[in-house]
């Protein structure tokens, strides 16, 4: 099944939505958000990945003692950006719910409101490992749900990058599933940790966008560009930089 692209009218830079970082793949016209989500104007079109609401939730009712709020939070911050770009498409590229416990009505019913306030947003979620494990979004919901590798212009629309699914896909592979981190090491001996964009000849894996996920140090590999969210910036990183696992 192929996601169909919608026609959509020219539009100037300055209707691009958020500036983000500008960035050329496969000949179409991308900013990174340092929102931890990705930007393809044309298309109006918003990715982001491994979302996992009810994380916290599903923590909680394993007896683990977690806060309360970022099913909230991580919803607030999708709205957010949604809005600021006025995108007309969602896709999810993967593990939007994280398990079956996140289908009570403390995750479900946030993401009822969200949706309802955002009706004509077309959703789409590429089944991710977790998905897989909490099942597909209630139908109510108005999210269409797809198997990867997904079709979408010169895009092959995943959950798992090359790397854990290998295998021949129609485009250039846009992922999620490894919530990359890269360090940065100062002179002085100290280091931070960012969340980044991992670019590379074939495929992006983007930074994990739920509030309560954790992160992989990841370095270059061959021909790769990371991409560090720094704040309200994007900033690249100098391969000399990265540092080990």
């Amino acid at each position: 099944m192929t996601i169909a692209t919608r026609p959509t009218p020219d539009r100037t830079q300055d209707d691009a939505g958020p500036d983000g970082l500008a960035i050329a793949i496969a000949g179409a016209s991308l900013r990174l958000l340092p929102e931890r989500a990705l930007w393809w104007p044309q298309a109006r079109t918003l990715f982001v990945a491994d979302v996992h609401l009810g994380k916290a939730e599903t923590y909680r009712a394993l007896g683990v003692p977690v806060p309360d709020g970022p099913t909230q939070a991580t919803l607030a911050r999708l709205a957010r950006v949604v809005d600021a770009c006025g995108a007309e498409r969602l896709v999810v590229l993967g593990d939007l719910l994280h398990a079956r416990q996140a289908r009570e009505p403390g995750t479900l019913e946030p993401l009822r409101a969200w949706r309802r306030a955002r009706q004509a947003l077309h959703c789409v979620l590429v089944r991710g490992n977790h998905d897989d494990r909490a099942g597909d979004p209630p139908s109510d919901l108005g999210i269409e749900v797809m198997a990867a590798p997904a079709p979408l212009g010169p895009f092959a629309l995943c959950h798992e990058p090359a790397g854990q699914a290998p295998g021949a896909t129609p485009g250039y592979r846009l992922a999620g599933h490894l919530h990359p981190a890269v360090r940065l090491s100062g002179r002085a001996g100290g280091s931070l940790r960012l969340r980044c964009f991992v670019v590379g000849p074939a495929e992006m894996v983007l930074p994990a966008f739920g509030e309560f996920t954790g992160a992989v140090t990841v370095v270059h590999g061959p021909g790769e560009r990371l991409f560090a969210v720094a704040g309200d910036r994007v900033v690249e990183v100098p391969a000399r930089t990265g540092a080990g696992r």
